[in-house]
C-alpha cells in the first residue's frame, strides 16, 4: 500500500471497512485459500491494519513466524499493535517490489488489495517468487474497478468523482492482466476466485457505505471535483436508500498461484 495514500487517518478508515461483514466473509475465503499450517513461515505484502495477519498468526503459531511489510508506517503500527500478543509475528515498513528478506524464506504468502498500488507489479511479482521457497504458495487478491456499479441520477458528476478515484490507485484493472503476469513472473497458477462485493441498502456498517465514504474524503481537489461536489455526491446515496434505489457492486478477484518445485 501506498504510504502517502495511507496516512493514519486513512488507515483508521481501512480498518472499520475491514471489519463489516462482507469483508470478514471475504477474509475467510483468503484464509481458506491459504490454509497456514502450524509452524509454517508466511508473509503478509501489505498487511493494513493487520486483521488478516492476526488469523495467520493465530493459524501457524509460536513455532511458525508471520512476517508482514507495507508501505504505509501508520499501517505498520496498527498491525503490531494488533498483533502484540503474537511474538512471532513481526511487522516492518517496505516496498513489494523490495522485499527486505533472503531467496526462498517462506513457505507461504498473502497479498491483499495491494498490487494495485505498486506501480511496477512485474518487479513485485519476482520478489514474491524469490522469497518463497520451492512448492510454496501465494494468494493475491485485487480489484477490478471496471466492475463498480454505482446507482445515481447524476451520471456527470459520478463519473467526475470516479475519474478522481483512479488517482489513488495505479492499475485499477489488475485482475484482468494477473494470470499472465504471474505466468510470466514463473508461477503456476491453481485457481481463480471472484468475490462480488454487493450491498442493495444503504446502511451503517457495509462495505458500499464504507467505500463511498472513502472515495468522498479522496475526491475533493482531484480532476476538479471541489469538495461540496464530493459531499453532495455522498449526500445522494441517503436519499437514494430511503427511496429503495440505491444500488452498490464491486468484484474482487483472488488468484492461488504455486512456485513450481525444483526439479
Amino acid at each position: 500500500m501506498s504510504g502517502t495514500i495511507f496516512d493514519e487517518e486513512t488507515s483508521r478508515r481501512v480498518e472499520a471497512v475491514y471489519q463489516t461483514p462482507e469483508v470478514v466473509a471475504q477474509r475467510r475465503q483468503v484464509l481458506e485459500a491459504l490454509k497456514p499450517d502450524a509452524g509454517e513461515r508466511v508473509l503478509d505484502i501489505g498487511s493494513g491494519p493487520g486483521l488478516l495477519a492476526y488469523d495467520i498468526a493465530a493459524a501457524v503459531g509460536p513455532t511458525g513466524r508471520l512476517d508482514g511489510i507495507d508501505a504505509s508506517g501508520a499501517m505498520v503500527a496498527m498491525s503490531s499493535k494488533r498483533c502484540a500478543g503474537q511474538p512471532w509475528a513481526e511487522f516492518r515498513t517496505a516496498d513489494a517490489s523490495q522485499l527486505p528478506y533472503s531467496d526462498d524464506s517462506f513457505d507461504a504468502a498473502v497479498s491483499t488489495q495491494v498490487y494495485e498500488y505498486v506501480p511496477d507489479v512485474p518487479a513485485a511479482l519476482r520478489e514474491l517468487h524469490r522469497v518463497l521457497r520451492s512448492g510454496g504458495r501465494a494468494v493475491i487478491m485485487d480489484t477490478d474497478y471496471g466492475s463498480l456499479v454505482i446507482n445515481t441520477e447524476d451520471q456527470t458528476r459520478m463519473a467526475r468523482v470516479l475519474a478522481a478515484w483512479d488517482e489513488h490507485f495505479a492499475h485499477g484493472n489488475l485482475p484482468r492482466t494477473l494470470s499472465r503476469q504471474l505466468r510470466d513472473a514463473g508461477f503456476t497458477v491453481r485457481e481463480r476466485i471472484a468475490i462480488p462485493m454487493f450491498n442493495p441498502e444503504f446502511e451503517d456498517n457495509t462495505f458500499g457505505k464504507g467505500m463511498l465514504t472513502m472515495i468522498a474524503s479522496f475526491a475533493p481537489g482531484r480532476k476538479g471535483v471541489s469538495q461540496s461536489e464530493a459531499d453532495a455526491w455522498f449526500g445522494e446515496f441517503a436519499a437514494l436508500g430511503k427511496e429503495g434505489k440505491f444500488f452498490f457492486s464491486l468484484n474482487r478477484y483472488l488468484f492461488v498461484a504455486d512456485k513450481p518445485r525444483a526439479a
